[in-house]
């Protein structure tokens, strides 16, 4: 079933090129059902037969992901908000939501939206949708375009390798696939760890409001 997937895919990208990248990929990391593991890996294959070049794949999917990324960014910021504002508003108490609950969200993300948009991007089933809560919580837009792009980066060019060395082995393709999506969880972990080290000890060391620190 796979490949017959793979070679259907195999031959929407042959026939729209580089835009048909864009496209699929714009749509995967909206809120569309498939997995970009079904469009860069063919794309990349068609680069290996020397049909397209690995890098512009590359290119072409981070920036497919961007788009993508961006409309789910605006969807929420646009609409999202608004209206679960007033969700919380009326019904937000049998829920146990504060009124505030929106105001916290941006507060989270204006302190940890960069890891978490990265660290995002690199988990099966939260990439696509990382983008939503990143809206609602106004992070700031060129931050968010940073590190979507960097997380986007990391996943597209492991699909894109994989893709280019292993061709459509469905079975080895399978296997890499499931590996480099556990070792991306553990990784995103590791990272998650040392940030909140790292932000702990910056707040442990940081002088109280008013006072200054002390001279050295």
């Amino acid at each position: 079933m796979l490949k017959k997937i793979v070679v259907f895919f195999l031959s929407i990208t042959s026939h729209l090129g580089y835009p048909g990248i864009v496209l699929l990929m714009a749509l995967e990391s909206s809120f569309f059902p498939f997995p970009s593991e079904i469009v860069i890996p063919p794309a990349a294959y068609l680069a290996a037969k020397g049909e397209f070049s690995l890098p512009l794949v590359i290119f072409s999917g981070v920036l497919g992901s961007l788009l993508g990324a961006w409309f789910n960014y605006f969807l929420a910021l646009r609409l999202g908000r608004p209206v679960l504002q007033r969700l919380i508003w009326r019904y937000g108490k049998f829920f146990l939501l504060p009124p505030d609950t929106l105001e916290k969200v941006e507060i989270f993300f204006d302190k940890h939206g960069h890891i978490s948009t990265f660290v995002g991007r690199l988990i099966p089933g939260v990439r696509q949708y990382i983008s939503l809560p990143a809206g609602l919580g106004r992070m700031n837009f060129l931050l968010f375009t940073l590190y979507t792009a960097l997380g986007a980066g990391i996943w597209v060019c492991v699909l894109a390798l994989l893709g280019y060395f292993i061709g459509t082995n469905e079975e080895l393709l399978h296997l890499w696939l499931k590996r480099s999506s556990t070792a991306l969880v553990l990784f995103s972990l590791l990272m998650v760890t040392l940030y909140l080290y790292f932000y702990r000890r910056k707040r442990a060391f940081r002088p109280p409001s008013g006072e200054k620190p002390p001279a050295t």
